[in-house]
């Protein structure tokens, strides 16, 4: 493709992604008042400040704490909120409280979706909310979410889905409006780490957090860590495999695991990916 394609196609792309903000922005602008349910992921973010933005004082971001919510996305969140300015509340999920969640098998984003959709809803309720929204996009309708099954029976709204937007838009206008959420790594809860069958408990997660917490500090970027009973199955951005590989840095990895807790340590050589533990769900 010659650079003078590639511009025009730029431009192209630029036009569409404004255009999509700003039917989004007159969309959540009709509406009498809206609560947005934020993790703090690039999608989220950016759907609490456009209907901060379009509604001011009638939004309210709402987060879920609960043992599946990193301290990390938390603190990622609230130098979002303290730089957006955005309402924002904290609220208690218990979805561990389901042994249906805690069992782990492929359905469990529902249940934890069922549980915050739940909370949420008495939120709305109680403080005057016309209704309820997620930052699901177009991108996501292709991947395994069972949450969405969740968010349909709750009838939550989809305000980005709605207005067809994309994870690379939703980047794209996220760094044009100076939001530090633009190039955040792709998040989901520690749960997701766990494999399909391995029951979600609190220790196993804050095992989890633990090493992925050296992995920052270790300076890498995107990364996961599966817990496979006692051996930490690392996936690292195939950019960053390369320095993950070094026999330094992996006896630092390795010794800083098993400190924490981890019997065995390995570094899984297809590197970063979304979902990978659906796989497990193909072959049943």
């Amino acid at each position: 493709m010659s650079s003078l394609v590639q511009i025009r196609k730029q431009e192209s792309d630029e036009m569409d992604a404004s255009r999509k903000e700003t039917e989004l922005l007159a969309r959540l602008g009709e509406l009498p008042s809206l609560l947005i349910a934020v993790s703090g992921g690039a999608d989220s973010a950016y759907l609490a400040w456009a209907a901060h933005r379009a509604l001011r004082a009638r939004a309210l971001s709402v987060t879920a704490i609960s043992p599946s919510y990193a301290a990390h996305d938390r603190a990622e969140l609230e130098k979002f909120i303290a730089h957006t300015g955005v309402r924002h509340e904290f609220v208690e999920t218990h979805e561990m409280e389901n042994p249906a969640y805690r069992a782990n098998a492929g359905d469990r984003c529902y249940y934890c979706k069922d549980e915050l959709f739940t909370v949420l809803d008495e939120l709305a309720k109680e403080q005057g909310f016309a209704a309820v929204a997620y930052g699901v996009n177009a991108d996501d309708s292709s991947d395994f979410r069972p949450g969405h099954r969740a968010a349909a029976e709750h009838r939550v709204l989809a305000p980005l889905l709605e207005a067809n937007m994309n994870k690379a838009e939703i980047r794209a206008l996220s760094q044009r409006a100076g939001l530090p959420t633009w190039d955040r790594p792709a998040s989901a809860c520690l749960s997701s780490r766990l494999p399909y069958g391995t029951e979600v408990t609190p220790e196993r997660l804050m095992l989890i957090e633990s090493g992925e917490a050296i992995l920052r500090e270790l300076g890498f970027r995107q990364f996961r860590v599966r817990l496979h009973d006692k051996l930490a199955r690392i996936e690292i951005a195939a950019e960053e495999l390369p320095l993950a590989m070094t026999p330094e840095m992996g006896a630092a990895i390795s010794r800083r695991f098993k400190a924490v807790g981890f019997l065995y340590v390995a570094l899984d050589l297809e590197g970063y990916r979304q979902g990978s533990l659906n796989a497990a769900l193909r072959v049943r």
